[in-house]
């Protein structure tokens, strides 16, 4: 099966929305659960009349009636913090729609704050084992030959309070908010590699941020890796945002967010890992046996159900289930939905485009009879790997761990149809 075409069991789901159902405002109907009030006008008298608008603007801003904003968050458990306190602020995953963050509300995570680079300054100096050395600013980048791709970027950290807090008051912004997904533009690393000349047998590269933390990561210098990076300056359609990287950051695709160092200024190639403080101290996981696993640098397939979830209210009837699942690994081949606390599982529709390592948005038809239940999705991408309950995961990692948690997340329904966070 192509997997940018929806199941056969998608297929059918839609046919039930045909638009002779839709119209049909009969009680009986799929369009009487959907329709809770009389939506279709009966005439344009029901319209509210014409008014004269505001003028045309420099930037276009958002309605007055949308409501789209991060949380700031300090560590686990110490969420909408001052923003002079806060490490990082999340995407709220449950008022967007489709598969792109809007570049204001694309998760930030800093460890020294936001400098503010001048295009004109800034450079990016390429050395270490290689033929040459280059010292490079934004512009010398734009003049080369670009890529643009969708991938996702996600924090290491992503669901790091689901490996112990039961919090029942936990939205979806707050356990799965340190993922995003953007259109990125920039130049292949590959392509850099080969203006410097790199020696072959150099497996590993540096990459450092210019910010006051000196942020520096060793990054594998694989195959894929070496195809896949880039050096971007653009997201979105327009230069990088300062919290971002701008002028210029890496990204990895796939892997850990903190390989993708933002506000580069060096690439360093050599033939061994650098071990810098950041993966010795600080990005590495600790497993039940005390000793630290480093280098867990791939996010794994993951998925999350944005609605109904934490904190949302539902009725009886019908109601449409919907999320976002991603793999460091690929596309997502199969996303499956249970309504019944894992009894039974039901293949969601995928929406076309499913692209490698990129969010994939995903819905279901669900008619929920009133009685108090569990809802979950679980992701399968085309490598084979299947997402994880909390137990095996944690039968595998121990609960010492903070960052790579990608086990299904449960959401509880109760016969009032209040949607809260729930570990099993």
């Amino acid at each position: 099966m192509n997997k940018l075409s929806p199941p056969a069991s998608a297929a059918g789901e839609e046919s039930a929305l045909s638009r002779r159902k839709l119209l049909s405002i009969g009680s009986g109907s799929v369009a009487g659960g959907l329709v809770a009030h009389p939506a279709i006008a009966g005439s344009l008298a029901d319209v509210p009349p014409r008014a004269v608008g505001d003028p045309v603007g420099a930037t276009s801003e958002r309605s007055t009636f949308v409501d789209l904003a991060r949380i700031t968050e300090a560590t686990p458990g110490k969420r909408n913090v001052d923003p002079l306190d806060a490490i990082n602020s999340k995407t709220p995953l449950h008022k967007l729609d489709g598969t792109i963050t809007p570049s204001d509300l694309h998760y930030e995570r800093s460890h020294s704050g936001i400098p503010a680079l001048d295009p004109k300054t800034h450079r990016l100096l390429v050395h270490g084992m290689s033929a040459r050395s280059l010292v490079l600013d934004v512009g010398d980048l734009r003049r080369m030959p670009s890529i643009s791709r969708m991938a996702f970027i996600e924090c290491s950290g992503n669901g790091w309070e689901n490996w112990k807090n039961d919090d029942d008051t936990l939205t979806v912004q707050h356990t799965h908010g340190l993922v995003s997904t953007h259109e990125w533009t920039g130049v292949r690393l590959s392509y850099i590699a080969g203006l410097v000349g790199r020696d072959p047998s150099s497996r590993w590269m540096l990459a450092e941020g210019g910010d006051a933390s000196g942020m520096a990561r060793s990054i594998p210098m694989t195959e894929e890796i070496l195809g896949e990076a880039m050096i971007a300056y653009a997201q979105n359609g327009e230069p990088l945002r300062p919290a971002h990287g701008y002028p210029m950051r890496l990204l990895v695709p796939g892997w850990e967010g903190n390989l993708s160092v933002k506000w580069l200024r060096r690439l360093r190639f050599g033939d061994r890992p650098f071990y810098t403080r950041w993966e010795t101290s600080r990005y590495t996981s600790l497993m039940p046996d005390g000793k630290a696993r480093q280098f867990q640098l791939r996010q794994e397939v993951n998925s999350v159900i944005t609605s109904p979830s934490g904190m949302m209210e539902i009725a009886p009837g019908y109601n449409r289930i919907t999320g976002l699942a991603w793999s460091g690994h690929g596309a997502i081949s199969k996303v499956e939905i249970s309504t019944d606390a894992g009894r039974t599982w039901q293949e969601a529709r995928l929406n076309a485009p499913v692209l490698p390592k990129a969010q994939a948005r995903f819905q279901l038809n669900w008619h929920w009879d009133g009685k108090p239940t569990f809802i979950t999705s679980r992701a399968t991408d085309e490598k084979g790997h299947v997402q994880p309950t909390r137990e095996a995961l944690i039968g595998q990692m121990g609960k010492n761990a903070l960052f790579h948690y990608n086990g299904q997340q449960i959401w509880r329904v109760n016969a009032e149809g209040s949607v809260r966070h729930a570990l099993s």
